[in-house]
């Protein structure tokens, strides 16, 4: 097999598409059941040449990839894979380290420590805290709220993780009524249930009120997790750190943050007031791919009392070596033993920006959103719902209409919109009523695409009219 000649056509097909990205639509050409039926065969009995096998990858897949990457994909907060980080991520499928420990690989554990300390002076977090680098924020806040049940019930003389929950005492959970659903997910995974919690009442834009906050805090006993929220998922809007934690922090609370794309608002002097008193807080969720753009299954979970993050963590067998003093094995903060080495792409994301390149990024992401949120504003059949403070925002079609009419008119545009694939976005449920939510995180995206988006999503409300969708 020649190796070289192989990774020289995976790396020209990569090319290729993100070359053609301009000139393709922000949807899939072709949906599930077509590129399962594209897919399908028989077992193979034979080996095919590896050059072959790529060909064929490329030939079956392509119709059926989502334009992610797109300067006009708003969908799930979705970051752009930037070429750095793609090639990054290049090398370490190819250099194939199982970043467990720092003995099998110690270039891998070594720039995660590095990328670990620039991430906490890049989100000015407090620089004690350790940083596991995981699958995404939703394994992030698996890992933070694992060391905050370990140690809200080691406070009172219980090891959950020594002797599990059974005849634990009862760790109370509050959690704003507008939370991210992998942070229920989480709770559930950990044996907190995602329906045995204190759900706590939200403003207008999904955020904490502080005085129920404060009434329902003064009739919790004993162990305590609160979980707050930097970047709500529809309205980007932020809990108030600066009023919540010190009430928790008063009753013994360990205090969570999942801030999964918020949390980067604290790497630029115009957002930070946002984040005020984030740092605060005991534990951080949030990801990389998302606003720093590296490719996916790039995450990390921040914790500020380290020896709670690995003792929920490490994994520990007599095969396996022991880190000395100073040494940082990276299997002790997350729940993999068996990894990929994601602090390659990390690495090579802030080397490439920097400090000031991140920051003018989220920067012009937020300035996009706001000019998309004004032109969009500015029609008399589209209402945006939210405060455009950050990267999100919330529009409903048809705002006169009745509420059933409205939904209808909703999912017709957004329906008309993803068929024409100008644009993505897509559709959620809010306060009752159906919505189009757009994201805009991705490193390509400017206040041009911005008006190009608007021309979009306005001339897709024109075309539902015109065919008396309302």
């Amino acid at each position: 097999m020649d190796t070289e000649a192989l990774f020289r056509v995976a790396a020209a097909e990569a090319a290729r598409y993100r070359n053609s990205v301009p000139d393709r639509p922000h949807r899939p050409v072709r949906g599930y059941a077509e590129s399962l039926a594209a897919f399908s065969e028989p077992l193979p009995v034979e080996a095919c040449e590896p050059e072959a096998v790529i060909a064929d990858l490329v030939s079956r897949a392509e119709a059926g990839l989502h334009l992610m990457v797109g300067p006009r994909f708003f969908g799930w907060v979705i970051g752009g894979s930037h070429p750095a980080g793609v090639a990054a991520d290049m090398l370490t499928s190819a250099w194939g380290q199982n970043a467990g420990n720092h003995v099998a690989a110690p270039s891998a554990s070594a720039v995660e420590t590095v990328a670990a300390r620039w991430l906490l002076e890049l989100l000015d977090l407090p620089r004690e805290s350790s940083v596991g680098f995981v699958t995404g924020a939703t394994i992030a806040n698996f890992t933070c709220l694992a060391a905050a049940r370990g140690a809200v019930l080691r406070r009172v003389g219980w090891d959950p993780d020594a002797n599990g929950l059974f005849g634990a005492p009862p760790v109370s959970v509050l959690i704003g009524d507008d939370a991210h659903t992998t942070v229920f997910s989480a709770l559930q995974y950990l044996g907190l249930g995602h329906d045995r919690v204190v759900r706590l009442p939200t403003d207008r834009e999904g955020r904490i009120r502080p005085d129920a906050f404060a009434a329902l805090m003064a009739a919790i006993e004993g162990p305590c997790i609160v979980i707050l929220q930097a970047g709500q998922i529809n309205s980007g809007a932020f809990d108030d750190f600066s009023t919540l934690v010190p009430i928790a922090r008063e009753r013994g609370a360990w205090i969570h943050v999942d801030g999964a794309f918020g949390l980067w608002a604290q790497v630029t002097p115009a957002l930070r007031h946002l984040s005020r008193g984030v740092d605060l807080a005991d534990s951080w969720a949030t990801d990389g791919h998302k606003w720093l753009q590296t490719p996916y299954d790039c995450g990390y979970a921040i914790v500020r009392d380290e020896a709670a993050h690995r003792r929920a963590m490490t994994i520990a067998a007599s095969y396996l070596p022991t880190a000395s003093m100073g040494e940082r094995d990276p299997s002790h903060y997350v729940p993999e033993l068996s990894r990929r080495a994601r602090g390659f792409a990390t690495w090579a994301m802030i080397k490439h920006l920097g400090r000031e390149g991140i920051a003018r990024m989220v920067e012009r992401n937020c300035r996009a959103a706001a000019a998309l949120a004004e032109a969009l504003g500015q029609h008399p059949d589209i209402a945006v719902i939210n405060s455009v403070d950050l990267n999100q925002m919330i529009i409903r079609f048809g705002a006169s209409l009745e509420p059933e009419r409205g939904d209808r008119l909703t999912r017709a545009v957004i329906a008309a919109i993803q068929e024409e694939g100008e644009i993505f976005t897509g559709g959620a449920e809010w306060r009752g009523l159906q919505v189009m939510r757009l994201s805009i995180s991705n490193y390509q995206t400017d206040e041009v695409e911005a008006e190009r988006a608007a021309t979009a999503i306005k001339q897709a409300l024109d075309r539902v009219k015109a065919l008396g969708g309302e």
